[in-house]
């Protein structure tokens, strides 16, 4: 195996070596197995947009709140290779495995030796590039920033437990010894792939904490918060009980781009150089179509079936009624970049005038937001919740939590 690439990655979005077409099965079927799982699919959880009627889900039962980072999502597999050698891969959202060749990447065991290691363990995080000073400016580094454990230890049943106990878990048995380790060997960390570290949680109260101290001193780009219920187990697919939070305006919506391109009539030039028959013009503006996924398993965030907001049905994908503004400006850019257009999965911001607007592309993912996670986002652009409705339910949230722990107590 090639160790040469010791040292910090470069690029979240190759993190690693991408393992090919028999190992990626295999290692998914292993993976599958150990969660006791019949789907091979990615089993990280997916939150739903954060609607108004959340506010009161936040009242009846215990939140963590975290923020919501703007890097790419993926599992960490602590596993082992053929050889028995400690092996660890980065699983993203296309349920495509990076292996991360770095022999200096380890995760000893707890109060054991520290050649030891943990096998079949899988974490859940964000990678990020954090800047050297809050909201960017001078050298970056990446991070893995860990929010919750599946597995330990082929050992399933960490899943069904609560979110707390989860982060307990993964703090007692891998994070403690894991930062032990750099105490002991200071030097190891110039050398690691990247720094692992576990995203800092609120109770769901603490709305004011969050947008006064932690974003505003981020290292790293940020779009929203995530509620996650302390109480239920880890979910795989859609989970109802994690809340991702954005401003009503940043609301986004990934869709499959479709370009059509006109048709026109040569002009007297062109006929007279030969050119007798309509063409494409790839030259001027396309209309670009957009289209939900309705189909189940991947990527898609499923909880239902159906088009999205009155699309006709078109197989596995629904035409959304609106289409992709493009400026002469917007398509000469794109133009210029010279990369695949057609069929990309791009992510979809609403303007001021009430029209879709590019806003990235998002190649991490291997499908469009499925038609009831569309219906979600935009029942939360509808029915937006503000950072002022957040912290003017902080008191009430608070309270009800306080009721619950003394009646429990």
């Amino acid at each position: 195996m090639d160790y040469e690439h010791d040292g910090p990655i470069r690029d979240i979005a190759q993190p690693g070596i991408r393992a090919e077409y028999g190992l990626a099965k295999c290692l998914r079927e292993e993976v599958a197995s150990l969660l006791e799982r019949t789907s091979t699919g990615f089993p990280g959880a997916q939150p739903v947009s954060f609607a108004r009627r959340h506010l009161g889900e936040l009242q009846r039962k215990d939140y963590f709140v975290c923020e919501k980072s703007d890097g790419i999502r993926y599992l960490l597999y602590l596993t082992t290779d053929e050889k028995g050698r400690e092996c660890h891969y980065l699983i993203d959202r296309k349920n495509d495995y990076w292996h991360i060749p770095n022999h200096h990447l380890h995760f000893p065991l707890p109060d054991a030796d520290v050649q030891s290691f943990h096998s079949h363990a899988l974490i859940d995080g964000e990678l990020v590039m954090d800047s050297a000073t809050p909201g960017g400016g001078g050298p970056t580094e990446p991070k893995f920033l860990v929010f919750d454990l599946l597995m330990l230890d082929s050992k399933p049943d960490v899943r069904t437990k609560s979110l707390d106990k989860r982060l307990a878990y993964f703090k007692d048995y891998i994070m403690k010894p894991y930062k032990q380790l750099f105490q002991h060997f200071p030097d190891e960390a110039q050398y690691q792939p990247f720094k692992v570290e576990m995203k800092e949680m609120q109770f769901s109260y603490g709305i004011e904490m969050m947008f006064r101290s932690v974003l505003p001193n981020l290292r790293h780009q940020n779009d929203g918060l995530i509620f996650t219920c302390r109480t239920t187990p880890y979910q795989f697919g859609t989970d109802q009980h994690i809340l991702k939070w954005k401003a009503p305006h940043d609301n986004t919506v990934d869709f499959r781009l479709r370009l059509d391109f006109p048709l026109v009539e040569p002009s007297e030039a062109e006929r007279a150089e030969g050119v007798t028959e309509p063409f494409v013009d790839y030259d001027s503006v396309p209309q670009a179509r957009l289209f939900v996924f309705n189909g189940s398993g991947g990527n898609s965030n499923s909880n239902g079936t159906g088009g999205g907001q009155g699309a006709q049905a078109t197989g596995k994908y629904s035409e959304f009624p609106d289409p992709l503004y493009l400026s002469e400006e917007d398509w000469e850019t794109l133009k210029g970049w010279g990369d695949p257009l057609q069929d990309r999965v791009v992510e979809c911001a609403l303007d001021d005038q009430g029209r879709w607007r590019l806003y990235r592309f998002r190649d991490d993912k291997k499908e469009a937001n499925h038609s009831s996670t569309v219906n979600s986002v935009l029942e939360s652009i509808k029915d937006g919740v503000s950072e002022a409705d957040l912290l003017n339910s902080a008191k009430s949230i608070k309270d009800s939590w306080k009721l619950r722990a003394q009646a429990q107590h």
